[in-house]
């Protein structure tokens, strides 16, 4: 009997990896705090489209110090009597190949915990235990990590090393009972080359989610497009790198398996109001971030619903060197994805022979519809375009 179990775990644990290993995958993040935003923009599980992705990853739990899961957002777990978790797992008797995974982590998580749990043995034994009892008890598929990043961030020098040992003791815990082991990297080549041993890092992960999004923003002086697929003949040394091709080709150049990456996408902008509302060029000095969206809410941030339903009427300038639009408003300039963009990452994601695609995240597409013809363009876009 013993011998039997084991035989039928191992084999679900094939089933599922070589699936996402040889489908073409469209991996999806659902950002919980959604629920909590303002007339069109408000977003929950019941708006999700199942039909648009393969993986769904919800976003947020947390970690301690100890090595405990943290619920980060009680409104869209499974406290309060809301079911966050179940409904979202729910979502697999609308589409039974879905697969819901749970992602740890984020960038207002920081480094600095993960940095102390993955340096001691005993921490990472509790993280491990817990995150294998909260996928049995949710009935989630697999597990992503998110941890931004490794040796940035008040992280620590030996963090990558940690990062494998991490990697390690989770593909074994997680593997026999055929779960998914997945994680979102930096897709900037200099901080790839600080956080992971890449070849390691692929050899041990399910799904590889390259963050190739967030290279510029209100957090620098200058005006800069947040996702550029191609370098400007514009950029320095220091900016060169900073685009979708270089970063996805790093990550292959050191080794990663190509068949497990997903080339990162986001359906949001990046916006800054110019020092000079006559120079709105790249690299244009700028006071700070745009003004914020009703539904982002977040100085510098506008979410390609917040622009196509409110914003249309902004001029619209394509970057041929970049291949990405913007637009600009008097003193207010935003870089973003639109569909023509989008179907030219996934075009590259095709010619590298890339596992999919990845998207964060389904709240700022336009998920109503309201700015044309159909809902969800740029998802959509990604799933004509993929092959």
């Amino acid at each position: 009997m013993k011998v039997s179990t084991v035989f039928l775990l191992v084999a679900t644990s094939i089933v599922l990896l070589s699936t996402s290993a040889s489908a073409k995958n469209i991996i999806c993040y659902f950002a919980s705090w959604t629920v909590y935003r303002p007339g069109n923009g408000k977003f929950d599980i019941e708006d999700i489209d199942t039909s648009l992705c393969t993986h769904i990853m919800f976003g947020f739990i947390g970690i301690t110090t100890e090595g405990r899961i943290s619920i980060l957002d009680g409104w869209e777990s499974n406290d309060d009597g809301l079911r966050g978790f179940s409904r979202l797992v729910d979502l697999t008797k609308v589409n039974p190949n879905l697969k819901v995974l749970v992602s740890m982590g984020g960038w207002n998580e920081g480094s600095e915990k993960y940095s102390i749990v993955a340096a001691d043995p005993a921490k990472r034994k509790v993280l491990i235990d817990e995150v294998i009892q909260f996928l049995g008890e949710h009935n989630f598929h697999g597990f992503d990590l998110d941890w931004e990043y490794p040796a940035l961030r008040n992280g620590s020098d030996i963090d990558p090393a940690n990062y494998v040992e991490l990697l390690k003791e989770l593909k074994a815990a997680l593997s026999p009972k055929g779960y998914l082991l997945s994680a979102a990297v930096s897709g900037g080549v200099a901080n790839a080359d600080i956080a992971y041993d890449i070849p390691v890092v692929s050899e041990l992960l399910d799904l590889i989610n390259v963050m190739v999004y967030d290279f510029h923003g209100a957090f620098e002086s200058f005006v800069g497009h947040t996702s550029p697929l191609s370098a400007s003949s514009k950029d320095d040394a220091g900016n060169a790198t900073l685009n979708v091709k270089a970063g996805i080709q790093h990550w292959i150049d050191k080794g990663a398996d190509p068949a497990k990456m997903h080339l990162g996408v986001g359906t949001y902008g990046r916006s800054f109001t110019l020092a000079d509302p006559n120079n709105a060029e790249l690299y244009a000095p700028v006071l700070g971030g745009g003004i914020a969206g009703p539904y982002t809410r977040q100085e510098g941030v506008l979410g390609y619903n917040e622009i196509c339903e409110l914003h249309s009427d902004w001029t619209y300038i394509w970057d041929d060197e970049q291949q990405v639009p913007h637009r600009v408003s008097g003193d207010q300039w935003v870089g973003y994805d639109d569909e023509k963009s989008i179907a030219l990452k996934v075009e590259y994601a095709n010619e590298k022979e890339l596992g999919g695609i990845m998207v964060w995240s389904f709240d700022n597409d336009d998920f109503r519809g309201i700015c044309g013809s159909e809902t969800y363009p740029l998802m959509r876009t990604i799933k004509r375009t993929l092959k």
